[in-house]
């Protein structure tokens, strides 16, 4: 699996109504804090950093995408607004593809940025979708990551641990092998052996 941090230039169209207020007030970012289907559509909670706090949620009244809003706070630099609004037609196919952004997800300008989870084959299909359509993007970031529960035996998972917690590989030692083996209640020999295994476990998939 990889962890991408995604930044991708997003239409004001109707899916993309946000995206031409961003637009228009390029120096706000509109921080969406959860995203969820509704009976009546898709309901989200939206942060929105600005000094022009009065004159966006003029927009939201203008906006015949909007079913509903309520304003839950607002200050001097701050609107946090709570809206609900049509499922967009692209809603369920990225869904499908199981690579909804993880949030906050953040819209400032016209461009969309998040970070996502994915397998290689769904983020190859992802950018040559995007590319397709001819969508801007920018991969801010990627890193790679993978299952470790079935590196090690639960046997050798049980004495790295108690090595790890007791110090063994500090500089200085915190302990000795023939002090870890008493603890564990074995003797020296497969103390080390059980150590080495895993060692040689951890280091293989630590270098592919």
């Amino acid at each position: 699996m990889v962890r991408v941090h995604l930044r991708v230039e997003i239409g004001a169209d109707d899916d993309n109504w946000l995206a031409g207020v961003s637009t228009d007030f390029s120096d706000a970012e509109f921080k969406i804090l959860t995203s969820q289907p509704v009976d009546d559509g898709v309901l989200e909670l939206i942060e929105v950093t600005t000094s022009e706090g009065d004159a966006i949620v003029r927009r939201f009244d203008d906006a015949p995408e909007v079913r509903s809003y309520e304003v839950l706070h607002s200050d001097d630099g701050m609107v946090l607004i709570q809206l609900v609004f049509p499922m967009p037609s692209t809603y369920e196919a990225r869904r499908s593809m199981e690579i909804l952004p993880r949030f906050p997800l953040i819209i400032r300008d016209g461009w969309a940025s998040g970070v996502q989870t994915a397998s290689q084959e769904q983020l190859s299909k992802l950018t040559t979708e995007l590319a397709a359509a001819h969508i801007s993007y920018e991969i801010l970031s990627v890193t790679h990551s993978y299952d470790s529960t079935g590196l090690l035996t639960e046997r050798q998972r049980e004495v790295i641990t108690e090595a790890v917690e007791r110090g063994y590989y500090d500089s200085p030692r915190g302990c000795t092998l023939v002090e870890l083996a008493e603890t564990l209640g074995v003797n020296q020999s497969a103390a080390s052996g059980v150590l080495h295994r895993a060692e040689g476990r951890i280091i293989k998939e630590f270098i592919s």
